[in-house]
């Protein structure tokens, strides 16, 4: 490999490539792929250049930029010039109309979802990239904002089918005129493969960031866990906690990581005593505009004593004390927002609504009463007590010393500490608050609380100098106590207050390397779940270490707005960002498909969506709030799951389309497990973006029965080398989850045709036929009581050596053993003993397997096949 800081075109000569055709040309106006017009009316200040022409060094390991080299001819970059600098430039990349289109685009400040049309002007602001088909050539193009020196650039609509790109740097000091690289474009014939092309090239390109596959992940997206947001919010307590993993255990699904999520912090407003934390906090909105003062643990935590759950006289815990709670915090909100209202609609006598909010908060108040002493026995609030036997460190050697399976426990903050920041002379830190400004970009983005809030207080800055300091402080800490890793949270604020610190670019790498530089060296390299990241130069100036993120915007569980329909059309919208989202970003971190609620409404939906996902199963649910029969068809009773081997994504003929308002598509997923295949159907319809109130509201008349069709050939076989081979197949098993059906296909078959209700799915698990002997057929599904059946698979090997022939399948989890097969076993075995199955004409084959905690859940399964005429070749 070549050193460093060569640059790549000296590592390419050496590699050599030539490119089998001119793929590119940009003339009279016009830019064309193979001779196809893809935009015209190119303005002439527009400049493209191949990917080989632009020099820039790279540390990619050689196989990657062998790869990137070998692709080198399907891509090149967009530059433009402007004749006087600025710290924003807009320019037409030229216009389309009539092609298709399927993009990304941020419609809050944190959070990106899909969006389709056909014309340059049906793009939505903030847009991160745009998918253009391209069926004359049979091939999809992709268009690929970049950052460039201190500048970001997102895509615009422009008037009568323009594609605008916008470039910023965030700061009036940091100007440009011209660019030379300002975004990437790349053609291939395979959409999932251009994505992979595409991102690889642009990492071999800056140099800012590490792929997925450059990366290890943390243990636990393989696991199931419990994240305390919903179940709690603001009013999290060991106690509560305590008790919160306890009922798992005791219901059979012990979680294997726990994340603390906001609310132990020392954090309080600027008003406040400096040294002691805020009080009474409940919902997320109330605490957006306090600040960090300490890097431990706040008060409610600290007076935790080592023991004091262990013990006989551990104390109780009412579940109904934080839903009192958070009801009664929503009735104060609610009076908030009918004040600002009335403010807004010339109302002068607030009288009234002073003396409603301040009666709410007052019973909100006594609600609390003394509960902040019942984590001590001996009512110890001293921060000078030995921190070994009190606070978070005695709180997870207890919770590990009681539940052994916990293998993770993860921890909440906001990027610059809490949502206001770090309080100034709180800390050794340089720490200062600064005003807010928005980017222009997100004006037409949807209304936030968190970025009302956040405008309101400012942002407690660290200063860049001292972003190793800062996330070592508070990171070394957290190790010391206990902790193992960090899901951080707000990531999008440093675009807010970069004016005075080189633009949102320069910001972002300092703080980025800090906190990087933490991961690696307090939770060893992997212990971080990005979220609220979801805009381009976090992924391309963050990631160098995170390798794990959230692709969707929160779990509602119903619509702060007040929508009653928001309980179900919510829930088909998380789907829809998760799965668009898993496009780009996976090829960047883990896609995290996010909690929800086991006992929701729609969980079932949810957890069908999870079990295929490919990434970790977690839940928020409130204590004593569970359906552990739907948990358990997600996860073993060791806390692991049954996981897919890729990460779900839209199968092609959802690409191009609208499956949440245009009345027709369902939601196809596809997803690889080791030894077959699964697609998932989700109708969510029913909501979605609405360009001209700028937010996402429900269709309730979307919210209906829909039909579609599924086909073995929507799973993308190829995109793993392994997998390959199984979908060259001629035959296949098919088990519909939710049906319970079993039958056959071959790719040659017609498409299965389905009608899915509202907020409800089905899941096709595919599995190649393997012919034994010289008329059997065989093909093992896996455990049918699990969603995922087919990845409870763990081994699978056909011996097919003189006139016997076997199948010894090895399988995790206890239940309901399935398979197809076309005669009936001679014998099977179970862990070495002779037992009993059940086979019927119809193929399916069963077998009860038990749960066996000393195997791992492991079960020896062999079948054996006799056949009376000699096995033909």
């Amino acid at each position: 490999m070549a050193p460093p800081n060569d640059p790549v075109n000296s590592i390419f000569s050496v590699i050599g490539s030539e490119s089998p055709v001119k793929y590119f040309d940009l003339s009279n106006g016009k830019f064309s792929i193979k001779g196809v017009p893809l935009l015209s009316e190119v303005p002439t200040n527009v400049t493209f250049r191949p990917f080989s022409s632009i020099s820039q060094s790279s540390n990619a390991p050689l196989h990657l930029l062998q790869r990137v080299q070998s692709m080198s001819y399907k891509g090149g970059f967009f530059g433009f010039t402007k004749e006087e600098p600025s710290d924003r430039l807009k320019n037409s990349l030229g216009k389309f109309s009539n092609r298709n289109f399927l993009s990304i685009f941020r419609f809050k400040t944190w959070w990106s979802t899909m969006w389709v049309g056909s014309s340059g002007s049906d793009l939505q602001l903030e847009t991160q990239w745009v998918l253009l088909d391209v069926p004359e050539i049979r091939s999809y193009v992709l268009i690929l904002p970049l950052i460039e020196g201190s500048f970001r650039s997102a895509l615009q609509p422009g008037v009568d089918g323009h594609t605008m790109i916008y470039a910023e740097s965030g700061s009036t000091q940091v100007k440009a005129s011209s660019f030379d690289a300002i975004a990437y474009v790349h053609v291939s014939e395979n959409p999932y493969d251009l994505m992979k092309e595409a991102y690889s090239a642009v990492r071999v390109h800056l140099n800012t960031f590490r792929l997925l596959e450059e990366k290890a992940v943390p243990p636990l997206v393989n696991k199931f866990g419990w994240c305390t947001w919903d179940a709690f919010y603001l009013t999290v307590d060991p106690i509560g906690v305590w008790h919160g993993v306890n009922e798992f255990a005791e219901g059979g699904v012990s979680p294997r990581f726990l994340i603390i999520d906001d609310g132990w912090q020392s954090i309080n407003m600027d008003g406040d005593n400096p040294n002691e934390d805020a009080k009474n906090l409940v919902l997320g909105g109330t605490q957006m505009t306090a600040r960090l003062h300490r890097f431990a643990e706040c008060e409610k935590f600290r007076r935790y004593q080592g023991g004091l759950m262990l013990g006989p006289k551990a104390p109780s815990f009412d579940p109904k004390k934080p839903k009192m709670l958070i009801a009664k915090a929503i009735e104060v909100e609610h009076a908030e927002k009918a004040r600002d209202k009335a403010i807004n609609s010339g109302v002068t006598d607030m009288s009234s609504f002073d003396l409603k909010i301040e009666k709410l908060k007052k019973e909100l108040n006594e609600m609390f009463g003394g509960e902040e002493n019942s984590t001590s026995s001996e009512s110890c609030g001293s921060c000078c007590c030995k921190v070994e036997n009190n606070g978070m460190k005695a709180f997870t050697r207890d919770l590990r010393t009681k539940f052994k399976g916990l293998d993770d426990i993860y921890i909440w903050h906001a990027l610059c500490g809490a949502w206001g920041g770090v309080r100034p002379n709180s800390t050794h830190l340089n720490s200062k608050v600064i005003p807010v400004r928005v980017s222009p970009g997100l004006d037409g983005t949807m209304n936030d609380l968190a970025v009302v809030k956040i405008v309101e207080g400012g942002i407690g800055l660290v200063h860049p100098d001292q972003a190793d300091d800062f996330y070592d402080s508070m990171h070394s800490h957290l190790n010391k106590v206990g902790i193992t890793g960090v899901k951080v949270d707000v990531i999008h604020t440093l675009e807010y207050v970069c004016e005075e610190y080189g633009g949102r670019v320069e910001l972002g790498k300092a703080y980025y390397k800090g906190l990087s530089n933490s991961i690696s060296k307090n939770f060893n390299g992997t212990g971080i779940i990005a979220s609220m990241q979801q805009c381009n130069d976090f992924f391309f100036l963050g990631t160098q270490q995170i390798s794990f993120g959230r692709v969707g915007d929160d779990f509602w569980f119903q619509d702060p707005n007040g929508d009653p329909m928001g309980v179900y059309w919510l829930q088909g919208v998380h789907m829809i960002h998760c799965a668009y989202n898993s496009m780009w970003m996976g090829q960047i971190i883990q896609p995290d498909w996010d909690m929800f609620q086991s006992d929701h409404l729609c969980a079932k939906f949810h957890a069908g969506s999870r079990a295929i996902c490919g990434g970790p199963v977690y839940v928020s649910d409130s204590v004593g709030g569970h359906d552990f029969d739907l948990i358990k068809k997600l996860v073993f009773p060791d806390g692991t799951i049954p996981k897919c081997v890729h990460f779900a994504l839209p199968t092609r003929d959802c690409l191009f389309k609208n499956p949440l308002f245009d009345n027709k598509t369902i939601l196809k997923i596809w997803n690889l497990n080791k030894y077959g295949g699964v697609i998932g159907v989700f109708n969510c319809q029913g909501a979605g973006w609405d360009p001209k109130e700028q937010r996402i509201k429900g269709y309730s008349e979307c919210y209906k029965p829909m039909s579609g069709s599924v086909h073995v050939t929507d799973i993308e076989w190829d995109q793993k080398i392994e997998a390959t081979g199984m979908g060259e197949a001629e035959e296949f098993a098919v088990y519909l989850d939710q049906a319970e059906e079993l039958f056959l296909v071959t790719p040659r078959s017609d498409p299965i045709q389905i009608t899915i209700q509202p907020s409800t799915f089905e899941i096709f698990s595919y599995v190649p036929i393997k012919k034994l002997g010289p008329t059997a057929k065989f093909a093992p599904i896996g455990l049918s009581n699990m969603f995922n059946s087919g990845g409870t698979l763990q081994e699978l090997e056909y011996n097919e050596s003189g006139a016997e022939t076997g199948v010894k399948i090895k399988v995790k989890g206890g239940g309901n053993f399935l398979a197809y097969s076309s005669e009936k076993p001679k014998k099977c075995y179970l862990n070495g003993t002779e037992v009993d199955f059940v086979w019927g004409a119809d193929g399916k084959l069963t077998l009860s397997l038990p749960w066996i905690e000393e195997a791992g859940g492991l079960s020896d399964v062999v079948f054996s096949f006799e056949f009376d005429s000699i096995r033909l070749d």
